[in-house]
């Protein structure tokens, strides 16, 4: 059994300058299934696989609370969030996300809002010399979120608070610039939600029955007492802000059809079941998050590694997507991979792993998966020219994305406002992953 206590060299320096490949690296070197490091000055427990996941999830060996760092709380996720619980609070509040994302009905109604806001959107963008994907995603559904939340949001304000709800997600990973930005609109965009959280309760604003802005401005703790504004404003954010996030999986879904354009003949054709499969590859296939942490909650042991209470505990979650011995020919994109086949919630998790209700697998993976499908469609009958851009995606930057948020120029969409047709030429300077 190795002892984790032994000395090992702080790998911080590796985090940051590999990214997504620092867990996959160290791994593959070992040889195996989990190694021992050290980050941030801290012992550490790198681990990925089936087993590793189940091991991971299981609040007798790892929990969340201290576990997120202050920079992403004070970014992405918000203070005092479900995140950062464990246990039956844990359980009680993510309830409450659960019947407001799982629902089908309700996924559907997010879909068709947003559907509606991108046909919106692209019709008018359309004339334009140049659309960037990913900008005008973010803003469709910024636009349809909020409408589905029951949150009042005129169509000036899109803009900035879809720049707003990007800025929360691209700038956790770094103390740079960005890191500052999202601090900043984390602030306005928490005291703008409180604000509503007391009108609803103050009767000054009526929202939709059923509304994730009502569930969450009628959400109390498990003693009784409602949540203050200020943190029903942090888990609105972590319902909407999530949803925006999938403006990263439609601007790799465009580069998908891009570099393999013989997938869009099934999607055009509303082949539902190889829509969905295209979604849960794009997912698998491309860095979104790079790992997930947890302190152990005793001395433990992992497969003859000794964990120490308190220490880190780190998934590797984008190598565990790229693992052979789970997905032969790792980097080949292949949608058939899921085709007629749910996938294992142990194998694949791009969001987290393990069940949704009980552990910390995100709660809108529904919400995710649904969105990215008929994104796949949309964009599979999109009429559009992609001009000379820088493509590539980089496995240092976190979160990543196509440099240039994929371009595209003379869109064309059918006289009803629906995004329809084929894309026509095809061009690209830089367009590997890596």
């Amino acid at each position: 059994m190795t002892d984790q206590r032994g000395p090992h060299l702080d790998d911080t320096l590796g985090a940051i300058v590999n990214g997504y490949a620092w867990l996959p690296g160290l791994l593959r070197r070992e040889g195996a299934s989990s190694v021992p490091i050290r980050v941030l000055g801290q012992r550490a427990l790198a681990l990925r696989g089936p087993d590793a996941v189940r091991f991971f999830y299981d609040e007798r060996h790892v929990r969340r609370h201290a576990a997120i760092p202050e920079p992403v709380q004070g970014t992405l996720f918000g203070h005092r969030a479900v995140h950062t619980l464990d246990g039956s609070d844990h359980r009680h509040r993510k309830a409450m996300f659960l019947s407001v994302l799982t629902d089908p009905g309700r996924v559907a109604a997010l879909v068709d809002q947003v559907g509606a806001a991108w046909n919106e959107t692209i019709a008018t963008s359309g004339d334009g010399p140049q659309v960037v994907l990913f900008d005008e995603a973010s803003q469709a559904i910024t636009k349809g979120v909020c409408r589905w939340a029951g949150i009042p949001l005129g169509d000036a304000a899109v803009g900035p608070v879809a720049r707003d709800l990007t800025a929360l997600v691209d700038g956790f990973a770094t103390l740079g610039p960005r890191h500052w930005r999202a601090r900043r609109a984390r602030g306005r965009r928490e005291d703008w939600l409180a604000g509503l959280v007391q009108q609803v309760r103050a009767g000054a604003l009526t929202t939709p029955a059923g509304s994730a802005l009502e569930a969450v401005a009628g959400h109390r703790h498990r003693d009784g007492q409602l949540v203050d504004a200020k943190l029903a404003a942090v888990e609105l954010l972590n319902i909407i802000r999530p949803t925006v996030a999938v403006s990263w999986f439609v601007a790799f879904t465009a580069h998908a059809l891009h570099r393999w354009p013989e997938h869009r003949d099934h999607l055009r054709a509303g082949d539902t079941g190889y829509a969905v499969a295209f979604a849960h590859e794009v997912r698998r296939f491309y860095p979104f998050a790079p790992f997930v942490g947890g302190r152990a909650v005793t001395d433990l042991t992992w497969q003859g590694q000794h964990v120490r209470a308190g220490s880190l505990v780190l998934l590797d979650i984008y190598g565990q997507n790229h693992d052979p011995g789970l997905w032969p020919d790792p980097y080949r994109f292949d949608p058939r991979r899921f085709v007629g086949r749910t996938p294992d919630p142990y194998e694949l998790i791009p969001q987290g792993g393990a069940d949704p209700s009980t552990g910390h697998r995100c709660p809108g993976e529904d919400v995710t998966v649904a969105l990215l499908t008929a994104f796949a469609g949309w964009l599979a009958r999109l009429d559009y020219t992609v001009p000379e851009q820088d493509l590539s995606i980089s496995l240092r930057r976190i979160p990543t994305q196509p440099r240039s948020r994929f371009v595209v120029t003379d869109v064309r969409v059918s006289h009803g406002g629906e995004a329809v047709g084929g894309q026509r030429e095809r061009q690209v300077s830089k367009r590997d992953v890596g």
